[in-house]
């Protein structure tokens, strides 16, 4: 057994003895290992630099463009400001614009103001201003409405129920469309216990009645859908509905054209000669003014006589005047009231009212 383990031993000792010796070899040897160039990466060289003249313009224009950023933006800003200065310049020169162009209405309004005196009553709203006035004339009380229409809603005229030749009170009217103010509208013509509106008669914008060509000196007069006075004798329904009316009735006769009197029909100037009356008309600047003279009957005995009711509306400085059915029609209802003296001691039924709305 002892012989075989060393046996062994030998020729282990045998096979290594080339690999050590190879190593004694190596470890007293001055061999040196070396790695090509390639193994490394390559630094980079002074000749390898871009020249110093190619960098320059680069830098130089790094610098330029950080300039022009600056003064670009000092520009911006200063652009701002000027936008933002010319805005509120412009801004100050519209208001100072629109006060100076409201400055000759407001002026003339106080002008026909002061002639009619001052307001018992105002009312006003976004969509109007109604002003009301009481008259001591040398014949006659009256009064007299001034009306600043604001809005296309501001005022319209409805008939005397739901449905044609129905009849009610301006109050009555007044009352059912919430209104503000009424006055009496035009004439009317009763048939078959029913009371119909005298000829060519519109309401929003629509023929309650057949177009009627003037005759017996009758006339049309409403408002236009600018809120303009449109009246006078219109051959053809083409000429009035080229006038664009939303609404209006019709009585007789014209009183005031371009603020010269017309000719009073013989018939009224005697018959009656005086009676309550109710006028329609309008100022330069599309102001209304109604004016509603009181008179204790329809007998011609008392009352207002149409010429003075032209000359009340030249005094006032209306342009057109227009005269609406008087007598025991006159109605005027301002803020709930009643204010003129109806003739037959209570209002009259119409077919037609004209109201105005807050």
């Amino acid at each position: 057994m002892n012989i075989t383990v060393k046996t062994l031993n030998r020729t282990a000792l045998l096979a290594c003895t080339p690999f050590l010796s190879i190593m004694i070899w190596l470890l007293l040897s001055d061999i040196v290992i070396q790695l090509s160039d390639d193994a490394f990466p390559s630094a980079v060289t002074e000749h390898e630099m871009p020249p110093a003249a190619d960098i320059k313009p680069a830098i130089i224009g790094l610098d330029q463009a950080q300039v022009t950023a600056s003064e670009t933006q000092q520009s911006i800003q200063k652009q701002i400001k000027l936008y933002n200065q010319t805005n509120s310049d412009m801004a100050n020169l519209s208001s100072l614009a629109a006060s100076q162009a409201s400055r000759p209405l407001a002026i003339y309004d106080r002008n026909i103001t002061r002639r009619l005196g001052n307001p018992s009553a105002t009312i006003e709203s976004d969509k109007l201003r109604a002003q009301l006035f009481y008259i001591k004339a040398e014949h006659f009380n009256a009064y007299a409405l001034k009306v600043k229409l604001k809005s296309s809603d501001a005022m319209k005229m409805t008939l005397g129920g739901k449905e044609l030749g129905q009849a009610e009170t301006t109050l009555a009217a007044v009352n059912r469309h919430h209104a503000i103010a009424g006055v009496n509208a035009g004439g009317f013509a009763d048939g078959s216990g029913k009371r119909y509106p005298l000829s060519t008669t519109i309401v929003d914008g629509e023929y309650v009645t057949s177009f009627e060509p003037p005759r017996a000196n009758l006339f049309f007069v409403g408002l236009n859908d600018k809120n303009e006075l449109v009246g006078g004798k219109f051959a053809t329904k083409e000429q009035l509905d080229a006038k664009k009316p939303k609404f209006g009735a019709s009585f007789v006769p014209v009183l005031l054209r371009g603020g010269t009197t017309q000719p009073i029909p013989a018939k009224w100037q005697t018959s009656p000669k005086r009676a309550p009356r109710t006028v329609i008309a309008n100022f330069k600047d599309d102001q209304l003014l109604f004016l509603v003279a009181d008179g204790y009957n329809e007998a011609g005995s008392s009352g207002a006589t149409l010429d003075e009711m032209q000359l009340l509306l030249q005094r006032y400085g209306a342009v057109d005047g227009y005269n609406l059915d008087g007598g025991g029609s006159s109605s005027l209802i301002f803020n709930g009231k009643v204010i003129n003296k109806p003739s037959g001691g209570e209002l009259r039924k119409l077919p037609t009212h004209f109201l105005f709305f807050k």
